[in-house]
């Protein structure tokens, strides 16, 4: 499950490069490569810097003509996996006080 409050990160063990709008990623600890489509590439992008799981979905509805209810429920099995692979990590929300 993942929190809602939650934001997440690529995780500092991994290099990754663009390869024609898809992305290649090197998890440095394992020496296991994975890939990515142009729509994982892009949510990878987007996870250079810390974003909660709103904030992804909300970008790819903009660039994306997808489903609210899909968009998010894919955005979540992805993030689950790239967890799995400890390709990205939480952060704590920052607190607005």
């Amino acid at each position: 499950m993942l929190p809602d409050d939650s934001r997440f990160v690529v995780s500092p063990d991994q290099v990754s490069c663009d390869l024609g709008g898809e992305a290649a990623i090197l998890h440095l600890k394992t020496a296991i490569y994975y890939g990515l489509d142009p729509v994982g590439a892009r949510v990878w992008d987007l996870l250079r810097t810390p974003k909660t799981l709103a904030e992804l979905r909300d970008a790819i509805l903009e660039e994306y003509d997808v489903e609210p209810a899909r968009c998010e429920s894919d955005l979540r099995d992805l993030l689950k996996k790239l967890a799995a692979a400890g390709l990205i990590s939480s952060v704590p929300s920052v607190s607005p006080w």
